[in-house]
């Protein structure tokens, strides 16, 4: 589905909302309380344990219908790769209207999928063909469907076209053979024509690509005994040995783990083998594409074991880019991802292992845990309430704890009613003592289209450990940048509209023995932000140099300022060399603006901030 408005064929409503009554913020506990913290009592419980842990993520969830421009061009591979993008399934779709072959416009869809299909495979991933969208029947009234009046002859010559395409391209894709088909809006003709459209189609695929996966039937809706439609399609493919190589439904919304389990079911009855792949090519309905609900889904995905592409309901040219609406982008074309697009980041940051979680009634999560590392991704929109994440058996994980001892990161990824998110807000950065090998964080959700991640790691003296975060002059709203990804040293660093770009990323290591001291290590090119000829001179340019630990111009204190309606994230870089403050030139607020170090100023009522930086990932 790829139109404006949600479809009617719903069978999971959002789940309910309740009043926040709860704490602002988010409280830490072990199961020996720390002091000054009481417990919250907890709505809801999930767990984590750390002592069962299963495969390598696979990143389930990471893939989306559409998303990329016309030619390919766009978003920047760095939105794909962060988030670890594993599927695109397009096929053209809304490119002149009416268009495909029906229309007589085949040449501009398949010019656009094949140039989307190459990127894709270039980035990693697998291309899931439309052929529906190639042929026209993307939701636009068209004059003809394959097969009317029983003549097959100008189907047959489209299949010919599209094979012979993707055969000379090169490339290997997974071939959706229709999508919808149980919706008039996609097939507006008899059952029985669809089946014999997917009979001929099939046998005529695996004959020209024996090698090539078949999916279907994508059916608007779930899988369940109860739907006719799906029966029926059942006991066809059965019968007529044309039994796709994975099985493919919508969640519009639904539940993945329930609709696997019909699915079995279903399929079990009729003799059809199972576990074959199973794939919910169209999930998360318009409502549900924030980062609340996103987390659900990838926590539900994983938990059910079927592989998942996010639904997107853009039209226009919007639909052709934007990664199915995890980003929003500027008149310039400037990329700036949404709040759900950092929950895939988060997601595609988990590696190692995969933990054993048990879900409550409303949430769930996805934890890994790596060596010096583990994560939990918390799923749960829709609701509201007090949630006490349980973890347990931290014993089992590799250098995260230290004389019983454990870091706890806590950050919430904010919604910002569907507009950019600059990135993950700390909530809590605290070292907790473990009872049993146990600590419970427990999360005040106040939001029901937010969510939270609790990242594990070694303990750094009460939250002073390293971070990774964007920082965002307040004068100006433009991040730090390292421009142009230069890899040479010397290069000035500047102010630039916030993308989620690695050279906009810096990594914040504590200097040992000096607090609140760090250095600032480019994601990018890896080098360090430094004060030019270790200057103590107003106007001295900051630039990136090769990190040397005991260079003082490369150390910067993080000086808290305080003004009216200011953020706790909000902090001076001060140059441990020169006592100055890291600057954006003239108070400009231009993107390219200029970054050097200059005298501090008092930060209060009428002050300039261009020497403030947010670290939201502080």
């Amino acid at each position: 589905m790829h139109t404006t408005s949600p479809p009617a064929y719903t069978v999971r409503t959002r789940r309910g909302r309740v009043a926040a009554r709860l704490l602002a913020g988010v409280l830490m506990t072990s199961s020996i309380a720390l002091t000054g913290v009481p417990a919250v009592a907890a709505d809801e419980s999930i767990s984590v344990n750390f002592s069962v842990a299963g495969g390598s993520p696979t990143y389930r969830a990471s893939g989306w219908i559409y998303g990329m421009t016309e030619n390919a061009a766009g978003p920047p591979d760095h939105f794909f790769t962060d988030v670890k993008f594993r599927y695109m399934r397009a096929g053209g779709a809304q490119l002149d209207s009416p268009g495909g072959w029906v229309s007589g416009r085949y040449q501009r869809r398949w010019d656009a999928t094949l140039a989307q299909a190459r990127r894709t495979l270039a980035l990693g991933g697998q291309f899931v063909i439309l052929n529906h969208d190639l042929w026209g029947a993307d939701g636009y009234p068209i004059s003809r469907f394959p097969g009317d009046n029983g003549d097959w002859s100008d189907y047959d010559a489209f299949l010919t076209r599209l094979i012979g395409d993707v055969r000379a391209a090169g490339i290997t894709v997974e071939w959706d053979i229709w999508n919808e088909p149980n919706l008039s809006l996609f097939w507006n003709r008899p059952q029985s024509q669809y089946f014999e459209l997917w009979r001929r189609t099939y046998q005529r695929l695996r004959t020209e690509f024996p090698g090539q996966l078949i999916v279907g039937p994508s059916l608007a809706g779930v899988p369940t005994t109860a739907t006719g439609w799906w029966t029926q399609y059942l006991d066809f493919v059965k019968a007529n040995n044309v039994v796709p190589d994975i099985v493919s439904w919508h969640s519009l919304p639904s539940d993945p783990v329930a609709n696997v389990a019909n699915a079995n079911s279903s399929l079990n009855a009729r003799g059809i083998a199972h576990p074959r792949p199973y794939q919910i090519n169209e999930y998360g309905a318009s409502n549900e594409q924030n980062p609340g609900d996103g987390s659900w889904y990838i926590a539900r995905l994983e938990r059910a074991g079927a592989d998942g592409l996010r639904a997107n309901w853009a039209s226009g040219g919007n639909l052709h880019n934007d990664l199915a609406n995890l980003l929003t982008h500027d008149a310039n074309g400037v990329y700036s991802p949404k709040g759900e697009w950092w929950v895939y980041k988060f997601y595609g940051s988990q590696t190692g292992l995969i933990a054993q979680t048990t879900p409550s009634t409303a949430y769930d999560a996805f934890a890994t845990k790596d060596s010096g590392v583990a994560k939990i991704l918390v799923g749960g929109g829709g609701t509201t309430g007090n949630i006490a994440v349980n973890i347990q058996r931290l014993d089992a994980t590799s250098g995260i704890v230290q004389n019983n001892q454990v870091r706890v990161l806590t950050q919430r990824i904010p919604y910002n009613n569907g507009g950019a998110v600059t990135g993950p807000i700390t909530v809590q950065d605290a070292t907790v003592t473990l009872s049993n090998n146990a600590t419970t964080v427990n999360l005040a959700h106040t939001n029901a289209d937010e969510t939270f991640t609790i990242t594990l790691l070694p303990p750094s003296g009460g939250g002073g450990g390293a971070f990774q975060s964007a920082a965002v002059a307040q004068h100006s709203q433009l991040c730090l940048e390292n421009p142009n990804a230069s890899t040479a040293n010397g290069t000035q660093q500047q102010q630039n509209t916030c993308t989620s770009s690695a050279q906009q990323r810096w990594n914040f290591q504590p200097v040992a023995g000096v607090a609140d001291t760090y250095t600032v290590v480019n994601q990018q090119s890896g080098k360090c932000l430094d004060v030019n000829g270790v200057s103590t001179a107003d106007g001295a340019a900051v630039i990136q140099w090769t990190c040397n630990s005991s260079s003082l111009n490369q150390q910067f204190a993080l000086r808290k300022v305080t003004y009216a309606g200011n953020d706790p994230r909000d902090y001076q870089l001060v140059a441990r060399h020169s006592g100055k403050c890291v600057d954006v030139s003239n108070i400009s607020t231009a993107p390219g603006a200029l970054i050097h170090q200059w005298t501090c100023n008092p930060v209060g009522q009428g002050s300039p901030l261009n020497q403030t930086w947010r670290l939201p990932g502080r």
